[in-house]
């Protein structure tokens, strides 16, 4: 184990300095784009009276696309999935997760704090990066169920696309309709968006740069979600004075 942990440790710091900036660029990127339901979209949502199929629709399709945290995670759960059926498997269980949580927030009203469930999203993002260099293994030489883990975090996913309703007054006459909807979208969005990272990858698979990059790949993508998940902290602590 402890030559294991020394080699971990070895490689972690060859690539440290290497990708430093570039996970700080590409939280500072990430950090622009908002996802929430601002402006227009904010306005509309609160106008609604009654069943809105094809809004809702778009506005989680939008939404997902937009989500930065949600397709972080997906690209990291598909980073090492290969055949068509393993990556079915781990994208529907988490779709069923946070499908759950999105519907039960909402129509339960559950109250959740939208920093603390973002800051779990983002540390979502760093726990299957460090799954995918065998952290786990190599670390604590434990070998985490991916299956449960990513449905679980789904659910944290989920709650975190209810939070982004619940900030509204939602109209009571046809929201049923209206959240299935706008979890249609998301479904959509996702295929979309979850669509073009593969392809992406797989052209990227195709290269002897992929062997080479991967490790140095999934630190920046653990890094990353550690700064997501201290940026919502901050706010959840402090509420964002620091």
């Amino acid at each position: 184990m402890q030559s294991n942990l020394i080699c971990f440790q070895t490689n972690c710091n060859k690539v440290l300095c290497s990708t430093a900036l570039a996970v700080i660029s590409t939280f500072a990127s990430l950090a622009a784009f908002a996802h929430g339901l601002e402006g227009a979209d904010a306005l509309f949502v609160q106008a609604i009276e009654g069943p809105a199929i094809g809004p809702f629709i778009y506005l989680g399709a939008k939404h997902m696309v937009s989500g930065y945290d949600h397709l972080l995670f997906l690209f990291g759960v598909i980073f090492f999935l290969y055949e068509p059926k393993h990556i079915f498997k781990y994208v529907s269980l988490f779709a069923l997760g946070h499908s759950i949580t999105l519907l039960l927030g909402v129509l339960a009203d559950l109250n959740v704090n939208a920093y603390l469930i973002d800051a779990i999203i983002g540390l979502s993002i760093t726990y299957k990066a460090f799954e995918n260099i065998n952290g786990f293994t190599s670390v604590f030489s434990i070998r985490p169920r991916t299956d449960l883990a990513v449905f679980i975090f789904g659910l944290f996913h989920g709650l975190g696309l209810a939070t982004k309703l619940q900030e509204f007054n939602l109209s009571e006459i046809g929201i049923i309709t209206n959240i299935v909807s706008f979890n249609v979208g998301v479904e959509l969005g996702q295929i979309f968006a979850l669509s073009l990272v593969l392809i992406g990858v797989t052209i990227w698979r195709s290269t002897d740069n992929f062997s080479r990059r991967a490790f140095a790949a999934n630190i920046v993508l653990m890094m990353a979600g550690f700064l997501l998940a201290g940026y919502q902290l901050s706010y959840f602590l402090w509420g964002g004075t620091i």
